[in-house]
């Protein structure tokens, strides 16, 4: 399908778009005008990362489906001196981490976890649509943002709900993006500052002021417990007879050759400490970690963390 934003070769951002009627009432002043998209939107699901259907292999632009025979020679060994090399090198704990983490199989685990993700969240929708009463194809959706609302590919970011106008909040329906952590179906990526949709101040803050914040993100706090769920009941990507191996962005820096690079915080922890990008593992839970650009570092180290 084509998509209204979308990113060129060289990195740029670009939409296509046509005029919502004549010029003269598509003209609201000087400087706005109404637009109709030609083509769909891509939405990227904020604070979530589920298996990789498909991706791209080392020295390639071609996405390749994870299940095919390519991507288990290449997640048996990662580390092969045939493969291009790392261009960010790995540190000897992380190396040891992943190498724990791969081998013989893992593509095809990861395979059947994406495959059980795609499937969940279409489960999700269609029920949705049903107990709405309304037909799942061109069934209206709310999406609600946070700080940026594009990615670098063009695509949106955002907590997805179905639409339910005029609503009682307790009658809400969660999220997608909770569903699928809750489920299992999702492993839980949480950046810094797109956490939460209600989180009001997103500026580089204490450890005092920012763990105060954090706690009253209600979003990020139900999505936090519904993977702590998931794992205790051994479920989905924690299932107890076949987790998830390989996370999905480890997938993606071991394919693209290069070393993570957002430093990380643990929510679970009471310090003001940042972890380097190198040593995320060394946060047991997934739902502890926040993820932070390695440019917002230097600000956060103005405001009193301390890097590790």
């Amino acid at each position: 399908m084509a998509r209204a934003i979308h990113s060129t070769a060289g990195g740029l951002i670009v939409a296509d778009a046509t005029l919502e009627g004549s010029v003269r009432s598509a003209a609201h002043d000087g400087d706005t005008i109404a637009v109709k998209t030609a083509g769909g939107f891509g939405v990227r699901f904020l604070g979530i990362d589920t298996p990789e259907i498909s991706f791209t292999l080392p020295g390639s632009s071609r996405f390749v489906g994870i299940a095919k025979p390519e991507w288990e020679a290449f997640l048996a060994d990662p580390f092969a001196k045939a493969l291009p090399a790392f261009k960010t090198k790995l540190g000897a704990g992380l190396r040891a981490w992943l190498k724990r983490r791969v081998g013989a199989g893992v593509a095809a685990n990861h395979a059947r976890h994406a495959e059980r993700g795609q499937r969940a969240l279409e489960a999700l929708i269609e029920a949705d649509a049903t107990a709405l009463g309304r037909p799942s194809k061109d069934a209206p959706l709310f999406l609600a943002f946070a700080f940026e609302a594009l990615d670098r590919y063009g695509r949106m970011l955002a907590f997805i709900h179905p639409s339910q106008p005029g609503a009682k909040p307790a009658d809400r329906l969660a999220s997608y993006n909770e569903r699928q952590l809750a489920s299992g179906a999702a492993l839980p990526y949480f950046i810094w500052p797109n956490v939460d949709p209600f989180l009001r101040d997103r500026s580089a803050l204490t450890p005092a002021k920012l763990r105060k914040a954090l706690a009253r993100a209600s979003s990020l706090q139900a999505s936090r417990r519904g993977v702590k769920a998931a794992r205790e009941r051994g479920i989905g990507v924690f299932a107890k007879d076949d987790p998830l191996r390989l996370a999905p962005f480890e997938l993606r820096f071991l394919a693209g050759r290069r070393a993570p690079e957002r430093w990380v915080i643990d929510l679970a922890a009471t310090d003001g400490r940042l972890h380097r990008p190198q040593s995320y593992f060394q946060i047991p839970n997934d739902e502890d970690r926040l993820y932070l650009p390695s440019e917002m570092v230097p600000l956060f180290v103005e405001n009193g963390w301390k890097r590790r």
